[in-house]
This record gives C-alpha cells, structure tokens and sequence, in this order.
C-alpha cells in the first residue's frame, strides 16, 4: 500500500497516531510548529507529513531541546510539502548547540533508540 505524505488526517486520527493531546496539537500549531486544513465541516486536516514533525517535538520534548529551538528549525522547512531527507539536513547541521550536540543527534536518529522507535510509529 502506497502512502501519500500529503494525506491528510483528521485530529482524532492523529491524536490516536502520537499519543498527542488533541489540546497540545493546538498548542503546536498556534506556535507555527505544525500546520493543519480546515475540512468542510470546520475540522482541523492535518497533512500526513506533520506526523514526523509531531515524532520531532516528542523526541525533542524528552531530550531538553527548547521548543524555540525545534521552531527555529521547522521554520526553514517547507509547510506545503513533505520536507525531503535533504530539507531535514541543512537546517540540523545550522541548528543551535542543542541540536548540533552529537550526543542528541545520535539519539534522535538512532533507530535502535526507545524513543526513536516511539516516534517511528507515529508513521
């Protein structure tokens, strides 16, 4: 089954996908951190893509990096699209010390990590 990244989910859907409150998905998107649609009935779409950025904050949450921090990099990102493996590297390695830090660098993108597997099946 092929999966677009530009689906889009409803809030339910990706409150039950990250384990994310329906109240912190609001928070995230008044903050500019994700983005959503309005459907026909008013209700929040958000595109399939916004997954890893939730997966993001979560692991980002965890580690002690700053939301303004994790803001500064989603804000070099596409919205409209989902950012491709190279969008994703040119803000990191430009990021703050936090996110430069190899130590948290390795852990986020370490698969064998808990909290990686955590976020991997928000997918």
């Amino acid at each position: 089954m092929h999966v677009n990244p530009d689906d889009l989910l409803t809030i339910g859907d990706v409150v039950r996908r990250t384990g994310v409150s329906a109240s912190a998905l609001h928070f995230y998107e008044r903050k500019g951190l994700i983005f959503s649609e309005r459907g026909g009935a008013n209700q929040r779409l958000y595109p399939r893509h916004m997954l890893r950025r939730i997966s993001l904050i979560i692991m980002a949450k965890r580690l002690g990096i700053p939301l303004g921090d994790v803001a500064a990099v989603f804000s070099t990102l596409p919205g409209h699209r989902a950012p491709t493996h190279k969008d994703w590297l040119r803000p990191l390695s430009r990021g703050s010390s936090s996110w430069r830090s190899a130590a948290v660098r390795s852990k986020l993108w370490n698969t064998n990590s808990p909290d990686a597997s955590d976020a991997a099946a928000c997918r």
